[in-house]
């Protein structure tokens, strides 16, 4: 249920009022918060995504319609933001975890801190490996492993066909490959 002033703070938001503004986020910045860590579970990321809601729904609030309550599509925004949140960290991962295996660079179950640093350098050598490709070649990479796209989707984006993404995306493996035994002073295959 939305407070009682809702709609006066709603008014004065899409007036410009600073201080309706200020309100109408103190009003409804815990909730959002709390939904925003129930998903991510991580209250850093939690209060950037309460953050992100914020901007979005006062970007939209022209659009906003009295056919739900306001703290409803507020809590649909914030859901909606953390779940992208969400599937972008889990893309990460999943790039990272790819891009290790590619290189057969494999994370230790209880890393020790010299482990980590270790860890480190070999994923910014990874990113660095990375930058160095062309950007027809690092594009279907970042698509495909970050961005978690098919292969369909990436040759739609690029307008180029699907037999060439799998190409572009097989070089891309190997030059990162070779790249990588570059960069750690490793000669031959």
């Amino acid at each position: 249920m939305d407070c009682a002033d809702t709609p006066q703070m709603l008014a004065g938001c899409l007036a410009g009022d600073e201080y309706a503004i200020e309100r109408l986020i103190q009003t409804y910045q815990a909730g959002v918060f709390r939904l925003a860590l129930s998903v991510l579970d991580d209250p850093l990321e939690a209060n950037e995504a309460a953050q992100d809601t914020f901007i979005a729904a006062l970007g939209a609030l022209g659009h906003y319609q009295d056919k739900s309550t306001f703290k409803a599509w507020l809590y649909t925004i914030a859901l909606n933001v953390s779940r992208s949140r969400l599937r972008k960290r889990k893309t990460a991962e999943r790039l990272k975890n790819t891009l290790q295996a590619l290189f057969k660079v494999q994370a230790q179950k209880t890393p020790t801190a010299e482990d980590a640093v270790i860890q480190n350098e070999k994923e910014a050598a990874v990113w660095q490996a990375l930058e160095t490709l062309g950007e027809k070649h690092r594009l279907p990479v970042v698509l495909r492993y970050f961005h978690d796209l098919s292969t369909a989707e990436i040759a739609e984006i690029m307008q180029i066909s699907e037999g060439t993404v799998f190409s572009r995306l097989h070089t891309a493996r190997e030059r990162l490959r070779v790249e990588i035994k570059k960069q750690a002073g490793f000669s031959g295959d």
